[in-house]
């Protein structure tokens, strides 16, 4: 997640520029309500997966680079915990 993380900070390039550095819907409820445009999600590398797997980042508010809130999940959105020192 560390490499995912640099990538955030850095403004990318990010191994899925299709699919990363996107809204991220919070459809499921499981973070804090928030205005819609407030999340967006990147994708963790998973070893030894040829596909983008179920781990990702998912950052709130601030800018692009420098978000209020990081969150980490390894079950695809069915869990999150807060990573309070990302910076």
């Amino acid at each position: 997640a560390h490499e995912t993380r640099d990538d955030i900070v850095a403004g990318g390039p990010y191994d899925y520029p299709e699919n990363d550095n996107r809204h991220f819907g919070n459809y499921e409820g499981v973070l804090p309500d928030q205005s819609s445009d407030f999340y967006r999600e990147y994708t963790v590398e998973t070893p030894g997966l040829d596909h983008r797997g179920a781990r990702r980042i998912v950052t709130g508010g601030g800018s692009e680079t420098d978000p209020e809130v990081w969150y980490y999940t390894d079950d695809h959105y069915e869990s999150f915990c807060e990573i309070p020192d990302a910076e």
